[in-house]
């Protein structure tokens, strides 16, 4: 079957998927509309959709091996400045990533396949995932086992990316690191509140939590390899409730981010250290809390390679795949990569007059939909590929 030519043919059902995700946008792990509205949809296809934690996956096929379909569906809490007459009316929640996108395409993939059912030389399982904006949904349905039963021999997602990007362009790492770890975290400091015209009676948590910042930047500037990309940014400081209260407590949040395993093992450990130590100079103490830890994407090369080669035998006019993309974003999906062998690509939706100046996280995104029947056609496809020629 050719898969581009029946997604062109279900593209008006694409978009409107899209657009109920878009409207209907939700949050975090749980997303009730959108898990009502997958199970809705795959069994109106002819599948039996089951939860899986706060997601929700279907299977197809017949034995053989199984190749895991991944899309996730979390929003933004953000407010939506799009202009798209679907637009989320909350306005605080928005589909400024795309994800709205993915698992419409997901959906519509799923279509084709169960049309083709017959012909799977193996298995095909779906993963609609929640939360990975929270970095909380691969892995709350990795625990409520979405690689068994049956056992997961490989996964494939795609992301849709805006911008100043021509349609078509399809982008991917077979070599090295795709997208950087991402460790959240919180550091929570404990002094001894006092009165601010008597700082000597106090154990000034802003103070600690000032001194702990800039040494935190030093890792950075002095133990971090040069030959590695880190990143550590704090992004929160919270302290205080009046300008002459010293106050008991102080709250630093930030992340930590790198494009080798060997980088992130030392940074989230000395910033433990770090932050402890400087505490206890200052009389002070710590507590730490890891609020999200996630390893840096690193794609399988050999089934990278052979997805590309399947994405080139379809008829997709502008279809051009561009080697050795690399993103300081962070992307849950590397805790299915970090199990199974897995591969990740980008496929633009940009160029949208001049709205595409605008890219993802930002309130005013839009992204073009003729992506929608690329994305569905993609995965279709190298499912069927795959699977033929991993017996």
């Amino acid at each position: 079957m050719n898969f581009y030519e029946r997604a062109l043919e279900l593209k008006d059902e694409i978009v409107a998927n899209r657009r109920y995700f878009h409207t209907n946008a939700e949050v975090g792990l749980d997303m009730p509309k959108a898990q009502a509205y997958v199970m809705e949809k795959l069994t109106e296809y002819g599948l039996n959709p089951q939860k899986c934690g706060h997601g929700v996956t279907a299977i197809l096929g017949h034995g053989g091996k199984v190749l895991l379909l991944r899309a996730d569906m979390d929003a933004l809490p953000m407010p939506e400045e799009s202009g798209e007459t679907f637009a989320c009316p909350t306005g605080t929640e928005n589909h400024a990533c795309g994800h709205d996108f993915h698992a419409a395409m997901l959906l519509t993939a799923a279509k084709m396949l169960k049309e083709n059912e017959d012909s799977l030389e193996g298995t095909v399982k779906f993963m609609f995932q929640p939360a990975e904006e929270t970095f909380e949904g691969s892995k709350d349905m990795i625990e409520a086992g979405i690689l068994e039963n049956p056992k997961v021999d490989a996964a494939l997602a795609y992301h849709v990316a805006a911008g100043q990007l021509p349609m078509g362009l399809c982008m991917y790492n077979d070599k090295d690191t795709m997208m950087f770890s991402v460790d959240g975290f919180k550091i929570t400091i404990y002094g001894k509140g006092a009165h601010g015209a008597y700082p000597q009676n106090s154990i000034d948590p802003i103070n600690i939590g000032v001194h702990i910042h800039l040494a935190l930047q030093e890792l950075i500037a002095r133990e971090s390899d040069p030959n590695h990309s880190c990143v550590l940014t704090i992004g929160q400081f919270q302290a205080g409730a009046a300008a002459n209260i010293i106050p008991d407590t102080a709250v630093l949040q930030g992340t930590i981010r790198t494009n080798k395993p060997e980088a992130r093992e030392l940074l989230v450990r000395r910033m433990k250290e770090v932050s402890q130590k400087t505490a206890e100079v200052y009389g002070g103490s710590v507590e730490i809390e890891m609020i999200s830890e996630v390893p840096p994407l690193i794609c399988n090369p050999e089934l990278t390679a052979e997805m590309v080669g399947y994405m080139k035998e379809l008829p997709i006019p502008g279809l051009t795949l561009y080697p050795g993309a690399s993103s300081s974003a962070s992307e849950d999906f590397a805790v299915v990569a970090e199990k199974v062998p897995s591969t990740f690509m980008y496929i633009s939706a940009g160029y949208l007059d001049e709205r595409g100046t605008y890219g993802a996280h930002n309130p005013k995104v839009q992204f073009n939909e003729e992506v929608c029947p690329i994305g569905a056609a993609c995965m279709a496809h190298c499912a069927v590929e795959w699977l033929k020629h991993n017996k």
